[in-house]
Order: C-alpha cells, then sequence, then structure tokens
C-alpha cells in the first residue's frame, strides 16, 4: 500500500513539474515599471471611470477599465516602458 501511494505521489510531482516551472515563469521582467505607474497612466486617461482588471501574460500588463459613457477598453502595456502596445 505505501509503494502505491508513493508511487502516485512521485507520478503527480512529475507530471505537476514542468506546470509549475511554467507559472515561475510568467512574472514581469526584473527591470519592469511598477504596477501602480502603469495604472495611474489608465487614471489619466480621457474619460476615465474606473479600473475592472488587471492582469499579467508574457505580453505585458492588460488592463481593462471603462469609461464615463460606459465604454470597455482594454489596453495592454509594455512592463518595462509601460507604454501601450
Amino acid at each position: 500500500m505505501r509503494a502505491v501511494v508513493l508511487a502516485s505521489g512521485i507520478a503527480f510531482f512529475l507530471i505537476g513539474g514542468p506546470a509549475f516551472t511554467a507559472e515561475e515563469q510568467a512574472v514581469p521582467p526584473q527591470n519592469s515599471k511598477k504596477l501602480s505607474e502603469i495604472v495611474a497612466k489608465v487614471e489619466k486617461r480621457n474619460d476615465f471611470r474606473y479600473v475592472k482588471e488587471v492582469g499579467w501574460s508574457s505580453d505585458g500588463y492588460t488592463v481593462i477599465y471603462y469609461t464615463t459613457d460606459k465604454a470597455k477598453v482594454e489596453i495592454t502595456y509594455d512592463p518595462v516602458t509601460a507604454e501601450p502596445k
């Protein structure tokens, strides 16, 4: 019984290993701007109302916000320059 549990545990970690590695690589670069700086830029945009969501991917920070006329806006920002892509 112990051998089955041990083998199952080892298999889980071997199979799950690459998934953990992929998540660890999905972080902003060391020289990236602070997220607060990027959000501050978004808040200064014309007709800004509120931020709905901020996400991170290898493409950069994706910010979803709404304007005063209830339009949904989605912009991806370069993490190093904090400029829209």
